[in-house]
């Protein structure tokens, strides 16, 4: 069956079962291969499911209003916190990955709302602010869990540096600095390659809406370079969380 104009994928009955197709195999080679992640992409995968149907329903009445839209990107804000926090440490130093989401994305969202860029509508804010959230919830979630891994895995080094006379926080960035470091791979890669092995969604999005190939270029161009600043600016924060101990190992 053919897509109607502006729709990527048709919603009917053949969609659902492809997904849970696919969804299967994801859980068996997950599970069988040795990966030992089987029952967490089960989890994840049902989730998603029900956490989409949840928002496909409230969604245009969130969207109607400023304030609402407001309070739904807080509600993102708060689970991505929670999330990013629970992956670099289940102690209560979890709710510091506060610090380096807002601080990357806050400016960001500030930024474009002041300068007219971003329309006052809820339509605009919450993709935008979601994309946001996301890459600072990825990169606040790997850099504190590799920066934490190195910590415990190369302890002598750091008791070494200690006895060398450098500080506690500096002993600990000498360590896990370049560990950290590689949460942003991701990015970068996606950045790197853009157009060349993936068209991402914000413009594959508009193209589907009816922008042309120039304006949706443009707006990707842009998301990709708020991502990183927004993800850069995690790293270094988390790093520094991690150096001074409010995040433990």
């Amino acid at each position: 069956m053919a897509a109607p104009a502006g729709q990527l994928l048709p919603v009917t009955w053949l969609l659902g079962v492809e997904i849970a197709l696919l969804l299967a195999a994801a859980v068996a080679v997950a599970g069988r291969g040795r990966l030992g992640h089987g029952h967490a992409v089960l989890r994840a995968g049902l989730r998603a499911v029900v956490q989409l149907g949840a928002v496909a329903l409230v969604i245009s009445w969130v969207v109607g209003s400023l304030g609402t839209s407001a309070l739904f990107v807080l509600l993102m804000f708060g689970v991505a916190v929670r999330t990013a926090g629970r992956r670099m440490t289940t102690g209560p130093g979890w709710a510091w990955a506060a610090l380096p989401i807002g601080a990357g994305v806050l400016p960001v969202l500030v930024l474009l709302l002041a300068s007219g860029l971003l329309p006052h509508k809820g339509i605009a804010l919450i993709p935008v602010a979601g994309i946001l959230i996301g890459g600072g919830l990825t990169a606040t979630s790997l850099a504190g869990r590799r920066a934490l891994d190195e910590l415990r895995t190369r302890r002598g080094e750091v008791e070494a540096a200690l006895a060398l006379g450098f500080e506690d926080r500096d002993a600990r960035l000498e360590i896990c600095r370049t560990a950290a470091a590689t949460a942003l791979v991701p990015v970068l890669d996606q950045t790197r390659t853009v157009g060349l092995v993936t068209l991402p969604g914000a413009f594959v999005g508009m193209l589907l809406g009816g922008a042309g190939p120039v304006q949706a270029g443009a707006v990707q161009l842009f998301v990709l370079v708020a991502l990183l600043a927004v993800e850069s600016a995690a790293v270094v924060l988390v790093l520094e969380l991690v150096g001074r101990g409010l995040v433990p190992a």
